[in-house]
């Protein structure tokens, strides 16, 4: 099994990791699914990353159909629209990675195509937007995780591993995917929900108790409720207990979304939580706060508190 086509849908800071890398390739072909006014933007803006300009190919769905891979590399609020361009672009041979945060998407994209499609992964990178250019140190990015649900290395895991060979894209397979997503998972929960609620850069957690008491209250919660599941967190490798290295003022995903106006993505964060404690009847009072918290946030960005 060969991978030459691949599709990339979202062209955000991860997408734009992807790109970079397979950009580098020769004899693939890398495309961005987008249509309408989205894919006439790409096509006449591009993209910048690291200061270079990036003119990727942009096929809409249907001209997209029959890819060998599909990487799904959206924000949560856009799943479901990613979903549609899914199901549109892959046809019966095509494998799916998704590298959203969370822990359900590869869920969601499975109920409508099917879970044998869907290979779960993860990704780390560490990216900054300044003036809608994208920005990450490739060195020190710690990149894709992918593997199958049962530990085995497959055709399709060594297709993948072939494709990011010599792109200079960091990845690794690993034989305990479900543990390694958990504990990403893990760590956006701890250290993106409390920074964003205190509108600050990461080096609060070594500086206050405070914040890291923050921290810690939400990710005990989490582990709590993956110790029910039967998820041990403790098989994943060191790395996946750390994030890509950042200065202390770096501002992860859920604060840029609050700086730039956008809704966050904590319904995959601490809303899932708040449902499977629910369901596994574990209390999650750190989450429900700032679930709340950061909604009102959102309401606050879209000028429901103006009272002038």
């Amino acid at each position: 099994m060969d991978i030459k086509k691949t599709v990339i849908v979202g062209a955000g800071a991860v997408g734009c990791y992807i790109l970079w890398g397979l950009s580098q390739k020769e004899g693939i072909e890398v495309s961005v699914a987008a249509s309408g006014e989205r894919g006439k933007r790409l096509e006449d803006d591009g993209l910048y990353i690291n200061d270079r300009l990036y003119r990727p190919i942009v096929k809409t769905p249907a001209e997209a159909h029959g890819a060998d891979l599909v990487i799904v590399a959206v924000k949560n609020n856009s799943l479901p629209s990613a979903v549609s361009a899914i199901k549109e672009i892959a046809d019966e041979h095509t494998i799916v990675m998704s590298l959203m945060n969370g822990v359900d998407s590869e869920e969601v994209i499975a109920s409508e195509i099917g879970d044998k499609q869907v290979i779960p992964s993860l990704i780390k990178v560490a990216s900054e937007r300044r003036d809608n250019k994208v920005y990450f140190d490739p060195e020190s990015t710690i990149g894709i995780i992918f593997g199958e649900r049962d530990g085995s290395s497959t055709e399709r895991t060594r297709a993948i591993a072939g494709l990011f060979e010599g792109t200079g894209l960091h990845y690794r397979e690993t034989d305990v995917i479900l543990p390694e997503i958990w504990s990403k998972f893990r760590l956006n929960v701890g250290n993106n929900l409390p920074q964003a609620m205190l509108g600050v850069g990461v080096g609060a957690y070594s500086d206050s108790e405070h914040a890291a008491a923050l921290r810690d209250g939400l990710v005990k919660e989490l582990e709590a409720i993956a110790e029910a599941k039967g998820i041990d967190l403790s098989v994943a490798d060191a790395s996946s207990a750390r994030g890509s290295k950042v200065l202390k003022r770096a501002r992860y995903s859920t604060l840029q979304d609050l700086d730039a106006g956008r809704h966050t993505e904590v319904d995959m964060f601490s809303g899932a939580i708040m449902r499977m404690g629910k369901e596994l009847g574990i209390p999650t009072p750190y989450n429900e706060f700032t679930f709340h918290m950061l909604k009102a946030l959102e309401e606050k960005n879209d000028g429901l508190f103006d009272y002038g």
